[in-house]
């Protein structure tokens, strides 16, 4: 990791546990020894509108907010997120996209329709070459509980830096309810697997 102050920023919809996500994020931060703020913004998180959360590691992390323009990595728990947040991405920063598509109210209604995945990729990848798609969702639910996608996605990005996996398990499991430990370490071992699967 470099000796600046590194940027993610979690974005998705309510209800996708991108508050206990990007917790578990800040939380590795403080353990492996740098200070680490976060901030978060819930909107309409109750009713499946957008939710960030940024989270800042380093040596003496001022502001909880990243300035648009200089987020390392991106980590959307749904696609369309991903395209939608992308001008907050650095110039090749690191993009992780959770396969999964929730659509939007308007499209429900009928006032506006969902782009195809083709499309969104391509606004992404104008902004970096470092994409990774994840079958969060899908491995999730092959593990039995479509709420772990978060924590296959947290494997994968413990991959992208230099903190060992058992520290990001040590909060893992500080997190969750005990009967989860388990399948959230089978879906966090996945999500390191995944991230091998280049």
């Amino acid at each position: 990791m470099n000796q600046g102050t590194v940027n993610f920023l979690f974005v998705g919809v309510g209800g996708q546990g991108i508050l206990t996500a990007s917790d578990i994020a800040a939380e590795v931060g403080l353990q492996a020894g740098y200070d680490a703020k976060k901030s978060e913004v819930h909107g309409f998180s109750q009713r499946g509108g957008v939710v960030e959360s940024h989270v800042r590691w380093g040596q003496d992390v001022g502001a909880p907010l990243a300035e648009k323009g200089t987020v390392d990595y991106l980590i959307a728990t749904e696609t369309l997120e991903a395209a939608r947040w992308i001008e907050w991405l650095r110039p090749g920063g690191m993009v992780l996209v959770n396969e999964q598509r929730i659509v939007p109210m308007s499209v429900t209604v009928g006032d506006a329709e969902y782009p195809p995945d083709a499309d969104i990729l391509t606004v992404v990848r104008a902004r970096t070459d470092d994409l990774r798609m994840v079958p969060g969702l899908a491995t999730a639910e092959r593990l039995g509980n479509p709420r772990l996608a978060n924590t296959v996605l947290l494997g994968v990005l413990s991959t992208r830096l230099d903190v060992p996996p058992e520290t990001w398990l040590e909060v893992v499991e500080r997190r969750v309810p005990p009967k989860y430990v388990e399948l959230n370490r089978q879906a966090f071992w996945e999500g390191r697997r995944l991230a091998e699967d280049v």
